[in-house]
């Protein structure tokens, strides 16, 4: 299984990414998809996650912030990501979880600085 994380890098607070992970080797379409993050010095969370179906879920704290949304033709999960703020610098990793199959992303840096 192989993933292609894109999309972080430094953004002013207040401005907007997009992150993208490309899936290869599995059944994308069966998995749900979930992001997570870990800034420096804390734990790995979960920011988002989309069901097979395409239903998405979020933590409180980026609800109305974030937008998780999948592409199955294309084998890719988003995250849009707006009004970010510094605490949102963090390394965003890609997650793909379907029964006891659970595959992880090497993750990529979001820094939100002035």
């Amino acid at each position: 299984v192989q993933f292609v994380e894109s999309g972080g890098g430094l953004v002013q607070p207040g401005g907007s990414l997009r992150l993208s992970c490309a899936v290869s080797g599995l059944t994308f379409s069966t998995y749900t998809m979930r992001w997570y993050r870990q800034a420096p010095g804390k734990e790995r969370e979960l920011v988002a996650a989309i069901s097979a179906g395409g239903s998405p879920v979020y933590s409180d704290s980026m609800e109305g912030r974030f937008t998780i949304s999948r592409d199955n033709a294309k084998n890719t999960v988003f995250l849009q990501m707006n009004s970010l703020k510094p605490e949102d610098t963090a390394v965003y990793f890609c997650n793909a979880r379907y029964l006891w199959n659970e595959y992880w992303g090497k993750g990529t840096l979001v820094t939100v600085s002035s």
